[in-house]
């Protein structure tokens, strides 16, 4: 049984994808939603959810929440006396929710689907697998989060053909994404976001205005959880009330302080204004203007508060959609796409498409005056929002005339500077003895899939020795012969596109029509098949299919009008 699960930073869900709808599957407390919180009782039993949530305000001391920020780092959670890392504490929140799924569905659970931030980088993710690992699951998927919601709402869309952007705001992170449906397909164009930017964030500024207005200083771990509390009740109340008043009781007295809605909106300018810049990344990733979006959607409970709705409206120039429930949505995604790995026949007609949320490449050198190098410079192989699965090739050579070997590190980030991105690997390709430095070419081509395979391959042009690294943010989730098994299906895509067989047609057929017409038309060929060529070379598949679409208008128009 493959279950879908919304692991969150404030709360998490779980569903399953049955007689061609979603259902959540409620805890033991009758609730869709499960606090991510873990605690520890006075007699050292493990408690979750909502058992662990009152604990926050009584023994913070013995209690952990929001750990899923701290996924992927060295990060170490002390509860009494025991030490956990987020992975373990994401593990246990699992385990609860496989619990309820199998009592609710009266069988095991054994797989799932997952949704991550779309901007969680490698290491995130590897954390969040091991995480499942932990909890005894085998992860069929991790989907992103706007992906997940982009499915729950392709299901619900009556539109043959829609562009929206879904603005997903969670307890611990914001992800953007600009999403087409076209008949059955759920295509992703661009995802961005902001891994250290969600509601956690919107209630540090409310306690700051506290200890500014009343003038206390640093507060007991008891008292700290309390206000916590205090500002998340006063943050809901922000969106109905002119002025809010919220505070702890300390002794004998009640400390509390009042705010109103544009107090507020004014102190959380800064992180509205962090809200935008993802929201144009992916935009122009996308290569689409606002105009051309048909929704908007909003998901996660943050985007509840007005100021964020007002936000987008103002964005936008249009009200956003939220017909299925913000804090339900993705995990409803993450159920249909578990749905698409057990191959229901109700979901035959869905194809889910996804991008690569981070650049792919390898540390190279530039040369800035003779014999002069510029070293540890990030070179892009698989650009970040590429299609997946993507394979691309670029080609290299060694510096030094005589240079025997050729290390290659491989790279995730969006910085020049490969020191400021993540290394997901290193192997060496050795050269031929008294090689010319600018004839000896090294073709490096990346491949990667959804799955976060990626295969690394060098050949050595003059020799044709060839040298393969495989880096899976899976280990210990599929064995090799499932990996070789992705990889083979991926050798399609290793053919370079100007010699796919659709595009060497339609350049024999542009070249003919070419050689029958004289003057204005023969020049106008001409520049379509240069462009049309360039495209090829930059290998992006979204391109060179609309492209090929439009050079096949033309020709058409040139070849059947009267």
């Amino acid at each position: 049984m493959i279950v879908g699960i919304d692991l969150g930073t404030t709360n998490s869900l779980i569903g399953v994808f049955e007689k061609g709808s979603t259902t959540l599957i409620p805890n033991v407390f009758g609730q869709n939603l499960t606090p991510s919180v873990v605690g520890i009782s006075d007699e050292g039993e493990v408690l979750i959810g909502a058992a662990a949530t009152d604990r926050l305000v009584t023994n913070p001391q013995l209690t952990a929440s929001a750990f899923k920020r701290s996924m992927g780092t060295s990060q170490t959670f002390r509860l009494g006396s025991q030490k956990f890392r987020p992975e373990e504490l994401s593990a246990l929140v699992i385990k609860s929710l496989v619990r309820d799924a199998e009592i609710y569905l009266g069988r095991r659970v054994t797989e799932a689907v997952i949704s991550v931030p779309a901007y969680f980088n490698d290491t995130q993710r590897n954390a969040t697998r091991a995480a499942a690992e932990i909890a005894g699951l085998k992860v069929e998927r991790l989907i992103n989060e706007p992906t997940a919601a982009a499915l729950a709402y392709g299901l619900h869309d009556d539109k043959r053909e829609n562009t929206f952007l879904v603005f997903d705001v969670g307890g611990g992170t914001f992800d953007v994404s600009v999403i087409e449906l076209f008949e059955g397909v759920v295509e992703v164009r661009a995802s961005a976001g902001d891994n250290y930017l969600g509601g956690e964030d919107f209630l540090d500024v409310l306690e700051a205005i506290w200890h500014e207005k009343t003038k206390v200083g640093e507060l007991s771990s008891t008292l700290k959880a309390q206000l916590r509390q205090a500002a998340e009740q006063a943050k809901r109340c922000l969106n109905r009330d002119q002025v809010v008043s919220f505070g702890i009781q300390r002794n004998d007295s009640f400390i509390q302080c009042s705010i109103s809605p544009s107090e507020y909106e004014s102190r959380i300018a800064p992180l509205l204004m962090r809200l935008r810049r993802p929201v144009e990344l992916a935009l122009r990733d996308a290569r689409i203007a606002v105009e051309s979006l048909d929704e908007v959607v909003l998901v996660g409970g943050a985007t509840r508060m007005t100021s964020i709705q007002r936000l987008v409206a103002k964005m936008f120039g249009k009200l956003p959609l939220r017909h299925i429930e913000p804090d339900e949505v993705v995990a409803r995604g993450a159920a249909v796409q578990a749905g698409l790995k057990m191959r229901s026949e109700e979901l035959d007609d869905i194809v889910l498409t996804d991008v690569c949320p981070y650049t792919l490449g390898i540390e190279s050198s530039r040369e800035l005056a003779p014999g002069d190098y510029a070293h540890g410079i990030m070179s892009p192989i698989i650009e970040r929002n590429t299609l997946i699965p993507a394979s691309r090739l670029q080609t290299y050579s060694p510096i030094h005339d005589n240079q025997r070997v050729l290390s290659i590190g491989v790279y995730q980030g969006e910085a020049r500077q490969v020191s400021n991105n993540i290394k997901l690997g290193e192997f060496e390709v050795q050269l031929p003895r008294g090689n010319v430095a600018e004839e000896t070419l090294v073709d490096v081509r990346f491949t990667y899939d959804e799955n976060g395979i990626l295969e690394v391959i060098a050949t050595v042009r003059n020799t044709g020795d060839e040298k393969r690294l495989v880096i899976t943010r899976n280990s210990g989730q599929m064995s090799k012969r499932e990996i070789e098994a992705a990889l083979k299906s991926l050798e399609k895509l290793k053919i370079h596109p100007r010699d796919q067989d659709e595009n060497i047609a339609m350049l024999n057929r542009a070249n003919r029509i070419y050689e029958q017409r004289l003057g204005y038309e023969r020049e106008q060929i001409g520049k379509l098949i240069d462009q049309f060529e360039l495209i090829l070379e930059g290998q992006d598949p979204h391109e060179i299919r609309e492209f090929r679409l439009e050079l096949q208008h033309c020709l058409n128009a040139l070849e059947f009008r009267e």
